[in-house]
Parts: C-alpha cells; structure tokens; sequence
C-alpha cells in the first residue's frame, strides 16, 4: 500500500507526471465542516416527490448548459432546454445543437450506472463511453470518439495562466491513465471525502487531456459520475454550472494547482468545495421556498374557508404563489393572468383588494410596488 500522496511517473515523451492529493487541511476544514451542515439540512428537508423530479430536471438542464457553455457553445440555456426536451432526434444539425444533444446521452449514462460495488470505482472504458457519447456525430480533424488521440495539444491562454502542454503522444496518454485508474480506485483516495476525491479526478484527467476533444466535458461529467454514486444529491447537476458562472476563476485555480512546486492541489480541490457549499445553499433556498409555497398556499386556503378573504383575493394570492414578482395597482388592470381577476372590477375595488391583504400581512407594499409576503409565517 502506497501512502505517499504524490506518485511520479516516468512517461516517454512528456517527462514525469505528478499524480498528487497532497492538500492542506487547514484550508480546507471550514469547507468540509459547512458542506456536511448543509448537506444535513437539505437532506431532512421534505420534498414532494413531483418537486425532486421537477427540481431534478432543471438542474440538469443547467448543468448541460454550464459545461457546455464552458467549452464556447453559443447556445442560450432556454434554447438548450428545448433542445433537451424535443422529442424528435434529427440525423444531421448543427453542431452547437449536437453537442448538447450528446451531453443530454452521456447524463442519461451515468444516471443509469449502477453504484455497486460501493465505494464506487471508474473504469478507463466509463471514460472512454462518456467520451463517445459526448464527441459522437461531431466532425472534427483529430477526434476519434472514445479513442485516445495520439497528436500534441496546447490548452489555455496567458489571460488565465498560461498556456499547458498536456502529454504529448498515445504511448504517454495510455500509460498514465493505466497509472491513474488504479490510483484513483486506491485505498487511499476511497478513503478521502467524496468531494476531494471526485475533484482530483476531475483535475488529473484535465492534466492528462486524453482525447483529443471533449476533455473538459469529460472531466467534469467523470466528476458528477462519481459524486452520484457516493449517493450525493443535487450537487453532481450543479457544480457545472458552478464553474461556469466562475468560470475566469476555474481556469485561473486550475492553472496555479498545475504550477505548483509542491505539487500541493489545496487551491482547486478549495475552489470545487466552495462550489459545493455555494450550491447546497442555493438548493436549501429552493427547496425551503417550494415548502413555504405550499405551506402558504395551505393558509391561504384556510384564511378563505373561514371567509377571511374573498375568492378574488384568494386566486390573486393564488397567482403570486405560481410567479411572485412584484407588480402595481395597473398591472391588475393590463397584465396576465392577474387582469382575468380585475376586468370587471373597479379600480377602487382593486385598492381596497390591496389594502386588506396588506394589512393582513399577505402582501407587502414598496413605493407602491406590492409583492407575495413569503415570510408571513416566519
């Protein structure tokens, strides 16, 4: 058993390659500890079957997006999304389009894996599938989906750390990922945090660059493969997108870890945890607000049964609760669906309607902009 947390190795062409979880404690600690609060507190938070699934989705929509928009594909997250939902499949498109189509197959893919044997462990042929589904139907020059290329590349930019030079031909790829398979399904790094170890996958197989397209997609969806089988939820959907509203900083972190004279990777497995703690607290937000939505929507009800307020005020508080953005006394008036209610209704009638649920503490009232009180019950 290897403890060393640096291992060397010798490569043909490309000099030696650092394979290394050498990381301090210290910077990290705080991180970890926040991250398992959270992770505790989404976990007992109570979530409608319906939503998850819904909440699911979304999420994997964003992240589509995320790591694609991360490698230059132009496309809005709403033309993503209609892409991943279109029921058709046309044989030939752009590839702006194709891409997504791919990433949608390669979610789709780790989704169905399996997560015995526990803790879980990746395989060069997982790499390798997830590389074929993500590059596949693409032209490009010197790509083979889930082949190994065997040409030099040059990745990044001065603006973010300066250009790399990953391993420079197939005898040299193929050696270090026989080396880092079994690295990475080492005693060792089982052992470590789920996150940390998932993030130095992430890191070495940008490092190796194996493919000659595709490696930062690959890397990152290797990256969710795993945090899924540790049984993480959400979180594999959303550090994509992490990265990608960061991404100067992700390229930049990547850049300074691969510099490292010490061959210390604290910076980026830092970055990717901050990434956790960023999004477990976006998906406690989501998740407290669908459970305040139906709590309010429960007093709401009350509050009409027992003739508190009158129907039309209950379908507007209703209506708040399906798109709670504020509005003004003429958005009753000129604004769907909100004027279906208010039509044949004076615009006195609409005042007195505002002033009540005001009073009430159901609505709140800004420079006479109102709004849906989501914290009428604490």
């Amino acid at each position: 058993m290897d403890t060393s947390p640096v291992k060397k190795v010798s490569t043909f062409k490309s000099g030696h390659f650092v394979f290394s979880r050498r990381y301090q404690d210290s910077e990290m600690n705080n991180l970890h500890l926040w991250s398992m609060v959270l992770y505790k507190t989404v976990s007992d938070l109570p979530i409608l079957p319906a939503w998850s699934s819904q909440l699911e989705e979304t999420l994997i929509r964003r992240s589509i997006f995320g790591t694609a928009a991360l490698e230059g594909n132009p496309l809005k997250e709403e033309e993503v999304g209609k892409i991943i939902n279109a029921t058709d499949n046309p044989t030939k498109s752009a590839r702006a389009e194709q891409e997504i189509r791919n990433l949608k197959a390669a979610y789709q893919f780790i989704r169905e894996l399996s997560p015995e044997p526990t803790p879980p462990v990746i395989d060069e042929e997982i790499i390798k599938k997830v590389h074929a589904l993500i590059t596949a139907h693409i032209e490009h020059p010197y790509n083979v989906p889930g082949l190994y290329r065997n040409h030099k590349v040059q990745v990044g930019d001065k603006g973010h750390g300066g250009v790399y030079t990953p391993p420079k031909c197939l005898p040299d790829i193929e050696k270090l990922m026989k080396e880092f398979i079994p690295w990475i399904n080492s005693e060792e790094m089982l052992a470590m945090d789920p996150y940390c170890r998932a993030a130095l996958v992430h890191y070495h197989l940008g490092l190796i660059h194996p493919f000659g397209d595709g490696n930062g997609r690959v890397a990152r969806i290797i990256e969710a493969l795993l945090l899924r089988l540790s049984g993480r939820k959400y979180i594999p959907t959303m550090l994509s997108n992490y990265y990608y509203r960061n991404m100067d900083e992700y390229f930049r972190v990547f850049s300074i870890t691969r510099k490292n004279k010490e061959n210390d990777v604290s910076l980026f497995l830092k970055f990717v945890l901050k990434g956790v703690v960023d999004s477990l607290e976006e998906i406690k937000n989501r998740i407290t607000y669908l459970i305040r939505r139906l709590a309010l929507s429960d007093y709401h009800g009350t509050l009409h049964r027992e003739k508190a307020i009158i129907q039309r005020q209950h379908d507007l508080l209703t209506m708040l609760l399906q798109d709670p953005k504020p509005f003004t006394l003429q958005n009753l008036f000129d604004t769907s669906p909100m004027n279906t209610l208010y039509r044949n209704v004076s615009e006195r009638t609409a005042r007195r309607d505002l002033k009540k649920l005001t009073e009430m503490n159901l609505l709140t009232c800004t420079n006479d902009q109102h709004a849906l009180n989501l914290n009428v019950l604490g």
